[in-house]
C-alpha cells in the first residue's frame, strides 16, 4: 500500500511512515493510493470473529508492508483488551429498526478511544523498531485529547503536547486531560476556539525544518491511521446487523468529518451502506455544503456538543480530493483560496458526488434535549448530547425519506461525560463509571497560552523529547 498527498506535491510513503508523518511536506492528507475490498465471503466470515480479528483483517491491507499480520495482530488485541466490554463495539436495539452503535467502552468512555488505543500502540511500535522518538502535537475540541493521552501516557520515546479551547470543554473533559500527571504528557489551554487550536498545530506541522528537527507527529484524524481504525466498527455494525444479505444506514454526529469520512471509507472498500448520514449541531458547515455547494465558514458557537464545536471540518479534504477525480494540484488550489476567502463554491461534479454519497440534517440545542429527554421517558436510558444530535437528524430523516434499512446511530460518548446537559434535559444525572468518579479530587494540571504561534513553538520546543 502506498499514499499520496490530496495537495499533490508530496512524496508517496508507505505506512509506517505515514503514521509518524501525519500531515504531509505539502499540507495536504494522506490517503491511500487505491482501497482494498470487502467481498461478500469477508463479511460472511466475520460475523464469527472477534471485533480485535476483524479489525486486524480490515486493517492488514493498509499498513502493509510497514508491518507484517502477525506483527499487527497483537497490537490490535492488546489495545482493544482495554475495553470494558467483551464486543468493544456492541449494538443495541433503541426502537423497531433503529440501533445505537456503543462506541463508548474504552478507557476514555469516547469512540475515539477506538482509533487511538491502536494508534498509541502503532507509534510505539514504529519508534522503537526505528530506535527515534517523537513529539506528538494535537488539539482537541473535547475528547481526542483525553484518548490520546490515554493512549500515550508514559510510552518511552513520545511526549504529548495537547491543545484545548480554554473554557470550551466540558469540565469532565477538561479534567480527563488535566489530572494525568505522567512527564510525557503536557496540556495547554488556549485562548480561543478549537479552530485556533487547529489552526496552530497546522501551523506547527507547515514549519518544516521544525517539524523535522523536533520530529513532531499527529494523533488528530488528519493521521490516516485514525480512519482506517474507524471504519472496522462500521464493517462489524452493518454485519451485526445482517450485511452482506441486506443494506445498513448510519447517522453519524461529526464536527471534523473523521468520523464520517471512515463510513464513506468502509463503504467504497464494498460495505452495503444504504444511506450515510452527517449529522451536525448549529455548527453546521458540513450540511451547508451538501445542501447548497457552498463551504463557507462562520464563527463556532458553544453547546452543549462541543466535540462537534467546528468550523472548518479538515477530514472534509479527502471526501473533496475523490470526489473531484483525485486532482492534487487543482485541490491545493481550491483550499487556498478557502484558506484566504473562507468560502469555497464546490464544482457541480463534486456537488452532485456529495448530495449522491451523504444526506446531512443539523439538531439545535432545543431538538438535543428532546431528544435526550424522549429517549429517558420512552426507554429510561440516558444518551449524551452528541448521540442525541445524530438521533435527532435519523428520525428527521427517516420520517422524510422512508426507506426499510435498519438505522445505526453512532453514539459517541458515555452520557456521564456531559453530566450537566443530560440533567438539564431529564432531571436526571448518569452514574460515574468509577473511572471519571475519582477525576474530582485529583489536581489540574494546565498551561494557559495566547492565540501565538510563537508562544506555542517556544512551549512545544521545551516538551519535546529527542533522541
Amino acid at each position: 500500500m502506498r499514499y499520496l498527498s490530496t495537495r499533490g506535491d508530496a512524496p508517496e510513503l508507505e505506512f509506517g511512515d505515514v503514521l509518524l508523518e501525519g500531515v504531509a511536506a505539502d499540507g495536504g492528507l494522506y490517503v491511500p493510493s487505491e482501497l482494498p475490498v470487502l467481498s461478500t465471503s469477508d463479511l460472511r466470515d466475520f460475523a464469527a470473529l472477534d471485533y480485535h480479528e476483524v479489525a486486524t483483517r480490515v486493517l492488514a491491507p493498509f499498513v502493509a508492508p510497514s508491518l507484517s499480520l502477525d506483527e499487527l495482530a497483537p497490537l490490535v488485541s492488546d489495545a482493544y483488551s482495554a475495553f470494558s466490554h467483551d464486543d468493544v463495539v456492541p449494538v443495541s436495539a433503541l426502537a423497531a429498526g433503529e440501533y445505537l452503535v456503543e462506541l463508548f467502552w474504552g478507557p476514555t468512555l469516547s469512540f475515539k478511544d477506538i482509533a487511538l488505543q491502536l494508534l498509541g500502540r502503532l507509534f510505539a511500535h514504529e519508534l522503537a523498531r526505528r530506535g527515534d522518538t517523537m513529539t506528538v502535537v494535537g488539539a482537541t475540541s473535547g475528547d481526542t485529547g483525553s484518548a490520546a493521552i490515554d493512549a500515550c501516557r508514559d510510552r518511552a520515546g513520545i511526549s504529548v503536547v495537547m491543545l484545548h479551547p480554554a473554557g470550551r470543554v466540558t469540565e469532565m473533559q477538561r479534567r480527563q486531560m488535566t489530572t494525568v500527571t505522567s512527564a510525557n504528557i503536557h496540556n495547554v489551554a488556549i485562548e480561543g476556539t478549537f479552530d485556533d487550536c487547529q489552526d496552530l498545530v497546522k501551523a506547527l506541522f507547515a514549519d518544516r525544518p521544525y517539524r523535522e528537527r523536533l520530529r513532531l507527529g499527529a494523533v488528530n484524524s488528519i493521521n490516516w491511521a485514525r480512519v482506517a481504525a474507524q471504519a472496522v466498527y462500521y464493517v462489524t455494525t452493518a454485519v451485526a446487523l445482517g450485511a452482506p444479505s441486506r443494506t445498513v444506514s448510519f447517522c453519524v454526529p461529526t464536527g471534523n468529518f473523521g468520523n464520517a469520512l471512515a463510513g464513506d471509507v468502509a463503504r467504497r472498500m464494498g460495505l452495503p451502506i444504504d444511506r450515510l448520514i452527517i449529522a451536525t449541531n448549529h455548527n453546521d458547515i458540513l450540511v451547508r455544503a451538501c445542501r447548497t455547494g457552498e463551504m463557507s465558514v462562520r464563527a463556532t458557537r458553544p453547546s452543549t456538543s462541543p466535540a462537534m464545536d467546528i468550523g472548518v471540518p479538515s477530514n472534509f479534504e479527502r471526501l473533496l480530493f475523490d470526489l473531484g477525480g483525485r486532482r492534487g494540484h487543482a485541490l491545493a488550489a481550491d483550499m487556498a483560496r478557502f484558506r484566504t476567502e473562507d468560502s469555497l463554491t464546490l464544482s457541480s461534479d463534486v456537488w452532485a458526488g456529495l448530495q449522491a454519497g451523504f444526506d446531512a440534517g443539523s439538531a439545535g440545542e432545543t431538538q438535543v434535549a428532546a431528544t435526550i429527554a424522549a429517549v429517558d421517558a420512552s426507554q429510561a436510558r440516558l444518551i449524551d448530547p452528541h448521540t442525541a444530535v445524530a438521533l435527532t437528524v435519523a428520525r428527521r430523516d427517516a420520517g422524510v425519506r422512508g426507506g426499510t434499512a435498519p438505522m445505526a446511530v453512532m453514539s459517541t460518548a458515555h452520557p456521564a461525560k456531559f453530566g450537566e446537559a443530560v440533567h438539564a434535559a431529564t432531571g436526571r444525572r448518569p452514574e460515574f463509571p468509577p473511572a471519571l468518579a475519582a477525576l474530582a479530587e485529583r489536581e489540574e494540571r494546565a498551561t494557559p497560552l495566547p492565540n501565538d504561534l510563537a508562544a506555542l513553538r517556544d512551549f512545544v520546543s521545551a516538551a519535546a523529547v529527542m533522541a
